[in-house]
């Protein structure tokens, strides 16, 4: 997986976006560190937070102010099959990623960026599109909850 994400790095273009941040809501705990470390410097170097549970990542959500919500490659091929993403909690039982990006508007507000894909070669384009036109992470307060 690691190899297909790496497939999406373009470094024709370096980009600086150290004032956004990122948080991933993924599946498993080692893709997550890995992705962790692997992402940002590709990425212009926002800080990178991940979630693989949504006791964490709604916690995180509602805490921080995000540049991007970014649900990996994982949650989008399990949303797309109709089964629950693993990590859920009994709020978010049955949840699909159309009710997930509701409450991250809910949460984050409607000029978040939010960036879906199934498949790994995708992500590193899509973020970096994502956080070009992304707010930085403290530029705004947070909507009330």
């Amino acid at each position: 997986m690691m190899g297909q994400i790496a497939e999406g790095v373009d470094e024709s273009a370096p980009l600086d976006h150290t004032g956004k941040s990122v948080l991933a809501r993924g599946c498993d705990p080692q893709m997550a560190v890995r992705a962790s470390t692997m992402l940002p410097p590709h990425l212009g170097s926002p800080t990178f937070v991940s979630a693989t549970s949504d006791d964490d990542f709604l916690a995180k959500l509602q805490r921080e102010r995000w540049s991007v919500v970014f649900f990996a490659p994982g949650a989008c091929r399990y949303d797309a099959a109709n089964k629950p993403i693993p990590g859920g909690n009994a709020q978010t039982h049955g949840w699909t990623l159309a009710r997930y990006r509701d409450v991250v508007r809910e949460h984050q507000g409607d000029d978040v960026q939010i960036v879906e894909t199934p498949d790994e070669r995708e992500i590193i384009p899509l973020l970096r599109r994502a956080l070009a036109r992304a707010r930085d992470a403290d530029s705004t307060p947070r909507p009330p909850t």
